[in-house]
């Protein structure tokens, strides 16, 4: 299974799954066109679209997808989505035959109460869930929600490809670096990070391994992000340490 991140609108990316029979998946378009490119000039045709989540800049372009090509929209089961054709839920299992893949549903509240994520394939489809270096801001979810959602994630295959979908990578890096300042697996990531972004190259997919070992939002056990909780008043427990990081980051910006 080939993984394209396809750059759309500011800084969303749409993911491009396709074999080496001209089968392709996307998820999350968020608008058509560059689906329709990548797909013309990689002479593919398009089999599915799956959705994690009912913002706009992640389905907006799916129901135009739907009817040109006539395929399955598979989306969480949240009535603000309502141009999908088939609902999965947490536990199913989502088997296609074209492409040949199947996805494990995990239901990961936090971003949005419904927001949902797809493990297989090496891949982990996660919207806006779990960022490289950072998580999604809690719309709708609360802090213990999200915690509990980046620990069902944290939890998968280390070599999984994070397949995020936004690149924040860059601002996230920052932020994590006054979280933990003396982490060597961080400061090397951020300098991947500005190399590929000086080259124009999309900072993601980065395997799961390496954002146990740099993302704080996954790191809230560790002995550098408690020390940083510590001077911020909230040592207390995992879900206090999380929300003093998250509250951090709403305020750091960009």
């Amino acid at each position: 299974m080939h993984v394209v991140p396809l750059p759309a609108l500011a800084d969303n990316y749409i993911w491009l799954l396709h074999d080496d029979e001209g089968n392709a998946v996307v998820v999350d378009p968020g608008e058509a066109a560059p689906v329709e490119s990548a797909l013309c000039a990689r002479k593919l045709t398009l089999r599915a679209v799956l959705l994690t989540h009912h913002h706009l800049d992640h389905i907006g372009g799916a129901a135009r997808l739907r009817d040109d090509h006539r395929v399955p929209v598979y989306a969480p089961n949240d009535e603000r989505i309502d141009i999908a054709t088939h609902r999965v839920n947490d536990g199913q299992t989502l088997r296609l035959e074209k492409p040949s893949a199947q996805w494990q549903v995990i239901a990961v509240p936090g971003h949005t109460l419904s927001h949902i994520v797809y493990v297989g394939e090496g891949v982990l489809l996660c919207g806006d869930t779990l960022f490289s270096l950072g998580c999604g801001r809690l719309f709708e979810g609360s802090p213990a929600q999200m915690l509990s959602s980046l620990q069902r994630i944290a939890a998968l295959p280390g070599d999984t490809l994070v397949c995020c979908g936004h690149e924040y990578t860059a601002a996230n890096a920052r932020f994590a670096q006054t979280v933990e300042p003396d982490n060597l697996a961080l400061q090397q990531r951020a300098d991947e990070v500005a190399r590929l972004r000086a080259e124009h190259r999309p900072s993601v997919p980065a395997t799961l391994s390496s954002e146990l070992a740099c993302n704080p939002f996954l790191r809230v056990d560790s002995a550098g992000v408690m020390d940083w909780c510590r001077r911020h008043g909230a040592a207390n427990d995992p879900v206090a340490r999380f929300a003093a990081l998250r509250s951090a980051k709403d305020a750091f910006g960009a």
